[in-house]
């Protein structure tokens, strides 16, 4: 008896490509809009990093959307960015709406060399936009044995706990720290139950998101990724608050603030505007590098002892901060990084029309 096949079509396989097409697509696309060559490539190395490490919602995905809010007037490719104010452990800068993967690693350099002269650096950053995966700039901090923090402001994106509309943002918070052996250990992550790139990544490729995730415009919950636009608050009140309070010390220290811009909706609320604030710890200054690593190493050992919870574990077991990142870098650095095909359509589409030649397939 022959076996009738099935009438369900094969999924479309992802597109895959190698880290360093991916990097040389980026920066192509970013000089044909207009930024200078060394920036463009620190722009692509950090879209590049967030894929290698499966956080693709902040990847090269995002490239069409920087170009339309570069061609709306609000991402500036070639920013005068400058120093209003420093001390020997501060600096205040004003970034003058540059791409935020340029504002926040030029504000994190800078934290390094105040720490390296005063024990600690704290730079904030004035008027950027979209920093991708704010764990690139942590790691800069950690690769010099420092601690590194580092935070950034948006608009209301994110309902606040109670509310049925946008008050908060999905805030991002990183810590990164030298560890052992294993390298860093490093925190990144939104205030949100899921980043809002989540949601868009969710929509473009129509993958049902689950509850409890998302409101829709009229402030109701979804499961729908064509209607998700509000997303919720990790843990409630706490979600909420913690982004609450990174918009008090970013946007409002800074006098640029964006909430209550954005809720008043008023026309520079309206636009695409970030604040940001980074900090680096110099180890050394409080014993030796070395010997903090080594108890890291202890500590991550003594909890990867703990009994496993099988309903809670990964199933490679305990993991800390970063570790599954790291593992997703080592196997997409050796196989190649997947691009939804939704995705490849559209970046096809924008580089056909900037007349950048698409990345070759792995």
């Amino acid at each position: 008896m022959t076996q009738q096949a099935s009438s369900t079509p094969a999924a479309p396989r992802p597109v895959i490509a190698s880290a360093d097409a991916l990097k040389r697509f980026a920066s192509e696309m970013f000089v044909k809009a207009g930024a200078p060559a060394a920036q463009a490539g620190v722009i692509a190395d950090v879209l590049v990093w967030a894929n290698l490490r499966g956080m693709d919602t902040h990847g090269v995905t995002r490239i069409p959307r920087y170009l339309e809010i570069i061609a709306a007037g609000d991402m500036n490719p070639n920013p005068a960015m400058m120093v209003t104010d420093e001390t020997p452990a501060m600096v205040q800068i004003e970034a003058d709406r540059a791409i935020g993967a340029v504002g926040m690693s030029f504000a994190m350099d800078a934290a390094i060399k105040k720490a390296k002269i005063a024990g600690i650096g704290l730079a904030t950053v004035r008027s950027t936009t979209h920093a991708g995966a704010i764990g690139y700039y942590t790691l800069m901090a950690a690769h010099h044995d420092m601690v590194g923090i580092a935070m950034t402001s948006s608009w209301a994106n994110m309902a606040y706990h109670g509310a049925r509309a946008a008050g908060a943002s999905t805030n991002p918070l990183s810590i990164a720290v030298p560890g052992g052996r294993n390298g860093p250990i490093v925190l990144d992550m939104a205030t949100g139950i899921v980043a809002l790139g989540k949601l868009v990544q969710a929509r473009k490729n129509k993958t049902p998101i689950p509850p409890g995730w998302a409101l829709n415009k009229q402030g109701l919950p979804t499961t729908d990724p064509a209607e998700a636009h509000i997303p919720l608050p990790m843990s409630g009140a706490k979600g909420s608050g913690l982004s609450l309070m990174i918009e008090l010390i970013t946007s409002v220290l800074v006098a640029n603030p964006l909430l209550s811009e954005s809720i008043e909706g008023t026309e520079l609320g309206k636009r695409h505007r970030q604040n940001g604030l980074v900090l680096a710890i110099d180890i050394s200054r409080f014993g030796d590098p070395a010997a903090y690593a080594a108890e890291v190493e202890r500590l991550v050992r003594d909890i990867k002892g703990l009994p496993v919870d099988p309903d809670t574990a990964d199933a490679a077991g305990i993991l800390m901060p970063g570790e599954r990142g790291e593992a997703m870098l080592q196997k997409r650095s050796r196989d190649g990084v997947p691009i939804p095909p939704a995705i490849y359509q559209e970046l096809k589409a924008a580089a056909e029309k900037a007349g950048v030649t698409m990345f070759d397939q792995a």
